[in-house]
């Protein structure tokens, strides 16, 4: 059985846009900390309300976060899905606005709104050290993705709503050359935003050693080196980082990597979407788990049936 402790001496180092146009609300800003080191960029203060729109992803805020205003279009207003929320959402001070279908339009700027949109407080991130006491608390073999320079917002929120669906325990992102939370990562991610939590840090390599320090195995995923993922054991406390769709990972972030990990293609493609890699690293990681707790289910039904 393998030891999954983190040893004490260093471990082996591993050797060695196309630019989507993101949607965005006037005025909304960013001002980043000049800090270097791992707390989180204070958009609470610093950024002012964004927009969110789609009935999945308002949904789910409305159960989780303050929002400021809702536009809905009137024939969804009473749908049971939306009704109580709405009323307990306005008793908090949201203001709720019935609009014609143009009007949300010209709002959500010809986004695909679903007939629902909503202005909310900026996301609030952990820092990273809330993270991993969070990853630890709830889960015996915590996972957390890192990702490494997304700039895709699709792909972001695809990350997140796959490593929410599959019982991940949190998400890193960097501060810097990459993409935060934004309306359309918020719309992609279809509410799991709301479940799973994020940390912004400032420096990744410093991300890296710190989930290191907690416990954490680091595992980055390579299109052209690294062990086969299927024949990598992903058990105790993994940290998954996921590179840039156009780059893959860092030549820096490989360095902190413990293991680099490729995932075997037989077609003409060599590479795969960063969102797709994710998940396909993310599925084997739980597969393996779930194939132990099988096990010993197994062994555990079968050493009752010889006790009777």
């Amino acid at each position: 059985m393998a030891n999954h402790n983190r040893p004490s001496h260093t471990a082996n180092k591993p050797k060695l846009r196309k630019s989507l146009r993101l949607q965005k609300n006037k005025g909304r800003k960013f001002s980043p900390s000049l800090d270097k080191n791992t707390e989180p960029l204070e958009s609470t203060a610093e950024e002012e309300s964004d927009l969110i729109y789609g009935r999945h992803t308002v949904l789910a805020a409305l159960n989780k976060r303050q929002l400021n205003r809702v536009w809905i279009l009137p024939q969804l207003r009473y749908d049971p899905r939306f009704h109580s929320l709405l009323l307990q959402a306005k008793s908090k001070g949201t203001v709720i606005d019935e609009v014609e279908p143009r009007r949300l339009s010209q709002i959500t700027e010809g986004a695909n709104h679903q007939g629902v949109a909503a202005q909310v407080a900026p996301y609030s991130y952990l820092n990273l050290g809330e993270l991993i006491e969070k990853a630890k608390f709830t889960a015996e073999q915590p996972v957390i993705v890192v990702c490494d320079s997304i700039n895709d917002p699709h792909n972001l929120g695809a990350i997140i709503r796959t490593a929410e669906a599959l019982g991940t325990q949190g998400l890193v992102i960097p501060q810097r050359r990459a993409v935060g939370v934004t309306s359309t990562v918020m719309k992609v991610a279809a509410g799991a935003l709301e479940a799973l939590p994020i940390a912004r840090v400032v420096n990744l390599s410093r991300a890296l050693e710190e989930l290191k320090a907690a416990g954490f195995w680091i595992y980055g995923t390579s299109a052209n080196s690294g062990k086969p993922l299927h024949k990598v054991e992903l058990k105790g406390a993994v940290a998954l980082v996921v590179g840039s769709e156009s780059n893959g990972l860092s030549l820096q972030t490989q360095r902190g990597c413990d293991v680099l990990v490729s995932i075997p293609l037989q077609g003409k493609i060599p590479s795969l979407n960063a969102s797709v890699a994710a998940a396909m690293v993310l599925y084997e990681t739980y597969r393996q788990r779930w194939s132990d707790r099988l096990y010993l289910d197994t062994v555990s039904h079968k050493m009752m049936k010889e006790e009777m």
